[in-house]
């Protein structure tokens, strides 16, 4: 894990994103994923960066079936940006990040 980002866990998960006072994407990942190891890097620099505009936190979905469920989770890496604790947008895939940052633009 980086060091801007948060963990969450199936039994954190509402906890965390309900009381975010700013957007939370969360990157629903597992450990045998090569394209979730290749963005990780990328999300922790894009955490950094735009500390208090967002939150990045990460889901394993092998440990945490629950919330991979819920939110239909069917491909790693998946993020989900959530916005006052409703999920508001779903990007599927590794991307660059530019890529990224241009698809959570609105967000930041």
């Amino acid at each position: 894990m980086g060091d801007h980002t948060t963990t969450l866990t199936d039994s954190t998960f509402d906890e965390t994103i309900g009381s975010a006072s700013e957007p939370v994407i969360v990157d629903f990942w597992a450990e045998w994923c090569g394209p979730c190891k290749m963005i990780a890097p990328i999300l922790d620099e894009i955490a950094a960066e735009q500390a208090g505009k967002l939150t990045i936190a990460k889901l394993n979905i092998d440990d945490n079936p629950e919330a991979a469920r819920r939110f239909d989770v069917m491909s790693i890496p998946t993020l989900i940006v959530f916005q006052d604790g409703k999920p508001v947008k779903k990007l599927v895939g590794a991307k660059g990040k530019g890529q990224l940052l241009e698809e959570l633009s609105q967000f930041l």
